[in-house]
């Protein structure tokens, strides 16, 4: 964080030469704006205040997640009722916490900048960008680091555990155990909620950009200048009354009610928000005013940016409901799945990864509708404030992934302390409907970075003065290429090292089996503590290539080959960073389901592929261990190099558009 502010001040400072005289405006050149070094001085203010609250947020949300997940087991004791409504509320703590802080923090930062700025509201929509660099290079932290630890303890304790000593999961002589169960907070938990957190900071920064040289920042009009943070707000009261629904209204008896009532909290607050937004609009925008687009103004009204956050919404929905679709074992692609793994374990894998790649057409085509729709009627704001209404139920979407880790922990918990096999079924049922919201989550955090990097692309074609992006032009193209690279160039680095540390995990296990005597009569403990460490270990230095691939693309891009190329590599990463980012997460949910089919036996068909432990599972264990650096490392971690590329080239656009392209320049 430190290296990277000081760089931010020293190039954002260097644009005029560290002068401290006021300059003419960037879009209006009879004004006189504050200098560059102000915005320079600002920029890494609101960066670290971003990373700060990111990080935060995701501490206060793994500190919740351990208190909670020995209250659920406990709770199992009384009914699946009773410990449903602990695991949800705890997720929804967590959410709340989020969405709150980050727009607290975003709403007192803004204040206290025009202190300062006064009437320049370009430049200091412009410093508050860094707010949302910072809220994204922690989930970079979050997301990659948390991935590849909870990873490498899952498929070590796996690996030796189910596969080569027939033991079951979460059984306390495993000594990758503690590891595992850590793991799924680290990557589930801290990195969901700052990957969230990033989308929701950017995508309002994005926002703000464009309504700064829009109408509402020439004539000052501060209530629909904010209109990205009122979105928020409404938001989280929605949420706030949706959560009722899961927890106070209907009380939850049976196991099979579990699922739908937390797809119904999808429902309910998609609905209410549709609402919620139609009234903001009506009283927070003037009935007509106009919005920057390339470079002349663009005349919109109120009900098209209505319209604009509502198709960002539904998509949202949309998505989130074909991922369930796809990763549930309730609907026929996982069974066809599991049923493939009759034949062993590579017909298992070949079925899963046609699902995942299949899973990308309708989430794809509501993302592209999204666009077409918010871009016609209000041009780049209205990508901006889709992305926002997709993110604004964020509360309720962070409360149903929280909820999975929680009721994870939970069973492993139960298992661990030798609770009855009647707890360990109920903790299992929560489970199950856990991993469904997750893969839901996943979905939502790839539609939305899909949007909030495209808003920001916007913004930074705005203030890097670039009319047109010609994909003709040699200078763009070859950027495409590279871009549509990068993705797989960082997917290879991440799954290389989860193999890596996995190896070394495996390895640690295997020891510990053959040499500590009494550990599979269950009468020794094994060495959890090394395990944990191997985790820690490897999430920490593995995490540095991957970064860096990420932090220096724009720099580098930005620098030598000047801003036209670089807008070429953030659309060819966009493109194709979404359809591997949403194909590697519904692959690896698949399999992980097509398991959990397997070993439950809740059909005629399940029964027919064998209790634990017979060839058809066996296959759909490796499945599933495949699956997992695909659905919780580069999955998700693609939507924050998406999001984080675009960001950072916005945050240093004036640098690059003064100083880049040295290559081109020397010719």
């Amino acid at each position: 964080m430190v290296a990277f502010a000081i760089l931010i001040f020293v190039f954002l400072g260097s644009v005029e030469g560290f002068s401290t005289k006021s300059q003419p405006c960037t879009y209006d050149q009879s004004k006189i704006c504050k200098p560059a070094l102000a915005t320079a001085a600002f920029s890494t203010i609101s960066f670290l205040l971003g990373a700060v609250t990111s990080v935060v947020s995701g501490f206060l949300g793994m500190k919740i997640a351990t208190y909670a997940n020995a209250r659920t087991t406990l709770e199992a004791r009384k009914g699946v009722g009773k410990a449903f409504i602990t695991a949800f509320r705890s997720g929804a703590v967590m959410g709340f916490l989020l969405a709150a802080n980050g727009l607290l923090v975003l709403y007192i930062t803004i204040n206290l900048f025009k202190i300062y700025y006064g009437d320049d509201w370009g430049g200091l929509f412009e410093a508050i960008t860094g707010y949302g660099l910072g809220g994204s290079s922690m989930a970079l932290f979050g997301r990659v680091g948390g991935g590849i630890y909870t990873k490498a303890a899952d498929v070590g304790a796996d690996l030796v555990g189910k596969v080569e000593r027939n033991i079951p999961e979460d059984d306390p002589r495993n000594p990758a155990v503690i590891a595992d169960n850590v793991g799924d907070n680290v990557g589930d938990i801290a990195g969901m909620g700052s990957d969230l957190f990033g989308s929701y900071a950017e995508s309002s920064c994005a926002a703000l950009v464009v309504a700064s040289i829009s109408s509402f920042g020439i004539n000052h009009e501060f209530t629909p200048m904010l209109y990205p943070l009122i979105i928020s707000s409404v938001g989280i009261i929605v949420c706030l009354i949706t959560t009722l629904f899961a927890t106070d209204f209907f009380e939850i008896k049976a196991v099979k009610e579990i699922e739908p009532s937390l797809k119904r909290q999808l429902i309910i607050s998609t609905v209410l928000m549709t609402i919620g937004i139609g009234v903001v609009s009506w009283v927070a925008l003037p009935s007509s005013f106009t919005i920057f687009n390339f470079g002349d103004q663009k005349v919109v009204k109120n009900w098209q940016l209505f319209l604009c956050v509502a198709v960002g919404l539904w998509a949202g929905l949309i998505i989130g409901f074909v991922t369930e679709y796809y990763t549930s074992n309730a609907y026929s692609p996982v069974q066809d799945v599991a049923d493939s793994c009759r034949t062993g374990a590579a017909t298992n894998v070949i079925f899963g990864l046609a699902l995942g790649y299949k899973s990308c057409i309708i989430p794809i085509f509501a993302i592209a509708v999204s666009i077409f729709v918010s871009f016609s009627f209000a041009a780049m704001y209205g990508i901006a404030v889709a992305a926002l209404g997709m993110l604004s139920t964020i509360a309720t979407g962070l409360a149903i992934d929280a909820y999975g880790p929680i009721s994870d922990n939970a069973g492993g918990i139960a298992e661990m302390a030798g609770m009855s096999h009647r707890i360990r079924e109920r903790t299992d049922a929560l489970d199950a409907a856990g991993n469904t919201t997750a893969a839901i989550g996943k979905g939502f955090a790839i539609g939305s970075a899909a949007l909030v990097s495209l808003a920001l692309f916007g913004a930074f074609v705005s203030r890097a003065a670039i009319s047109t992006v010609d994909v003709l032009t040699p200078k763009v193209f070859i950027g495409l290429l590279v871009g549509a690279m990068l993705p797989y160039w960082f997917s290879a680095m991440t799954m290389k090292s989860v193999g890596s540390a996995a190896l070394k995990m495996v390895e640690e296990v295997r020891r510990q089996f053959n040499t500590i005597p009494g550990l599979m009569e269950g009468t020794a403990k094994p060495d959890y503590a090394t395990c944990v460490k191997i985790s820690t270990d490897a999430s920490i230095k593995e995490m540095i290539p991957p970064g860096a691939l990420v932090m220096l693309t724009p720099l580098v891009v930005g620098i030598f080959f000047g801003v036209e190329t670089l807008s070429g590599v953030l659309a060819g990463s966009l493109v194709s960073g979404v359809q591997i980012a949403i194909s590697a997460s519904n692959t690896g949910g698949a399999w992980d389901n097509a398991k959990k089919y397997i070993e439950a036996g809740a059909s005629e068909h399940a029964k027919t592929l064998g209790p634990k432990g017979s060839d058809p599972h066996k296959a759909a264990v490796i499945g599933d261990t495949i699956g997992d650096p695909l659905k919780d490392t580069s999955g998700p971690s693609l939507n924050i190099l998406i999001k984080l590329m675009a960001v950072e080239s916005l945050v240093f656009a004036p640098f690059f558009a003064t100083h880049g392209g040295l290559l081109f320049k020397i010719f």
